[in-house]
């Protein structure tokens, strides 16, 4: 539900969402249009409910414009991603963060393979660590390091356990279908 405030001042009034990450801001185009002229401005407040004002050197703002430009995103955007897997990684060392074609995520340092990856050998081994980290060829240590940061961001790492079993199930699918169409 959300709930229209008059406006405070000319040709300003506010919208608020209750989703706590969503904040929707209504300016007027023009204050004495009787009608509802409006432009919707909508911003994700996932990473951040207050403000933060922090100070940084012109060559880190200078390498955040860069990497954010190259990343096609607003430096805001890429700065707040940026403090909270720092503080993640602060949280579970051996975690860290990398791009791929399907989108950033977590995984093992030194690996080369996902959180998600682990938790599903995992779940394939019934929990059991030690066997999972057999099975994988991998320290118990790390196994357990991707257990504990499931479990501290479960639904993160579901869902690319889900978008795994979807390209999974498609591959599938157009391979069955390939199948058919070669045959006589």
């Amino acid at each position: 539900m959300c709930v229209l405030k008059q406006p405070a001042a000319a040709g300003c009034a506010e919208l608020h969402a209750e989703d706590r990450h969503q904040s929707v801001c209504l300016s007027w185009l023009d204050p004495e249009d009787t009608g509802w002229i409006a432009v919707l401005r909508r911003s994700t407040l996932g990473y951040m409910s207050q403000p933060l004002s922090v100070r940084l050197s012109d060559t880190t703002l200078h390498r955040l414009g860069a990497r954010a430009r190259r990343a096609h995103l607003p430096p805001r955007t890429l700065a707040q991603r940026y403090v909270e897997e720092g503080l993640r990684m602060d949280d579970h060392p051996l975690i860290r963060f990398a791009e791929g074609p399907a989108g950033r995520r977590a995984r093992l340092t030194g690996t080369g393979k996902d959180v998600w990856e682990i938790i599903m050998v995992l779940r394939d081994n019934d929990g059991d660590l030690p066997a999972a980290a057999s099975y994988l060829e991998l320290p118990l240590g790390l196994v357990q390091a991707a257990a504990t940061y499931y479990g501290a961001y479960p639904d993160e790492i579901d869902q690319w356990i889900e978008l795994n079993d979807q390209d999974t199930a498609q591959a599938h699918a157009a391979f069955i279908a390939g199948q058919a169409a070669v045959r006589p």
